[in-house]
């Protein structure tokens, strides 16, 4: 099976083509993105007007380069699926609209994926994971443990009441005044500082829960920032230093929690998986890697660029479902907002092919 995969929710616009064997495994044939950082790093974030253009502009080329590089032919798909939601809308429709166009003309089947869908099923593409597992989603846009116990079976265990792990990141390092994307920066001054110097809060720790909070420890930064303003170059490196610690404490307690809650409900998880930018921070990875020692299993973490918005990660899940016989209409709509675990009572949203079964 040979499925088209388009992403364009955020800054990232992306294609790619994947090969599903019976077996269930998978093959990246070609996998192309083209990052949008440049434009926006001058903004210190994300301009949604900027990013639907730019996806405008260039993803013809990218769809031709991806199939070229996979030496298919539209006729060889079996299928066609984009990214159609959670995201910023304006990409959202440019990336939808086109792979409803490719699907009309061709008469391909469509597959309207959920993003964090695609992040959630990569490890079965990178590793052959085997259901069920525990995912720990975090980007800059969310911060979510979830069972994934089939495809399109998804339950979230734990999420972010406010920033997303990535957004807080991103917001210090704008405080702070370092660069765009702010993960990196605040990682590689972190190297450099003191995390002890700065009594920073731990916010939701040691709650039975699995939730996280990060707006409070964002603003009790930026409180020990005006403190001891103007800041030298080595209170900037104390300070990504404490907030780091910070988060890792956080993400160690309120995963644990949220693994306890996997085991009660549903055994023993095959894997702890790692998605989304901020599982390459190596603080943070070293942490998910003693988690899954605690229980008993093993951490899988695809590769940093099927970690981050791609092409590959939505063509994978387009295949999975449709080897499920699982399609959508062409009048499928864009969402902004597509919470991972409505996708299981969607019944409505889906159509059962015959010719996939």
């Amino acid at each position: 099976m040979l499925v088209l995969g388009i992403e364009t929710t955020c800054d990232e616009t992306a294609a790619a083509v994947v090969q599903r064997a019976e077996d269930g495994r998978g093959t990246i044939l070609s996998n192309v993105i083209l990052s949008q950082v440049m434009e926006h790093a001058k903004f210190g974030g994300v301009v949604p007007e900027i990013a639907a253009r730019a996806h405008v502009e260039v993803l013809d080329a990218v769809i031709a380069q991806a199939m070229d590089e996979a030496n298919v032919t539209f006729e060889q798909l079996d299928g066609v699926a984009a990214a159609a939601g959670p995201g910023l809308i304006g990409g959202v429709i440019v990336g939808l609209t086109t792979a409803k166009s490719i699907a009309l003309v061709r008469n391909k089947p469509l597959v309207a994926v959920n993003h964090l869908e695609a992040h959630a099923l990569s490890a079965r593409l990178t590793d052959n994971t085997a259901f069920p597992y525990c995912l720990f989603l975090a980007s800059g846009g969310h911060t979510q443990i979830l069972a994934i116990r089939g495809v399109g079976d998804y339950v979230r265990l734990g999420t972010t009441q406010d920033d997303a792990i990535g957004e807080a990141f991103d917001k210090t390092a704008k405080l702070l005044g370092l660069g765009y994307p702010g993960g990196p920066q605040v990682e590689q001054e972190a190297t450099r500082g003191n995390p002890r110097r700065f009594p920073l809060p731990r916010p939701m720790q040691h709650r039975k829960d699995a939730d996280f909070s990060f707006s409070g420890l964002k603003t009790a930064l930026r409180l020990e920032a005006e403190a001891i303003a103007p800041l030298t170059d080595q209170d900037v490196s104390d300070l990504c230093a404490s907030f780091q610690q910070a988060v890792v404490d956080v993400v160690q307690d309120r995963l644990r929690s949220g693994l306890r809650i996997f085991r009660a409900q549903y055994g023993a998880p095959t894997a702890l998986v790692a998605a989304g930018g901020v599982a390459a921070n190596q603080a943070i990875r070293k942490v998910l890697h003693r988690l899954a020692f605690e229980v008993g299993t093993v951490l899988v973490a695809p590769p940093m660029e099927l970690c981050t918005d791609n092409g590959a990660m939505i063509a994978w899940a387009g295949a999975e479902r449709l080897a499920l016989g699982i399609t959508d209409p062409l009048e499928v709509a864009p969402r902004a907002r597509w919470p991972l675990d409505e996708i299981a009572s969607a019944k409505g949203r889906t159509q059962r092919t015959a010719a996939y079964k």
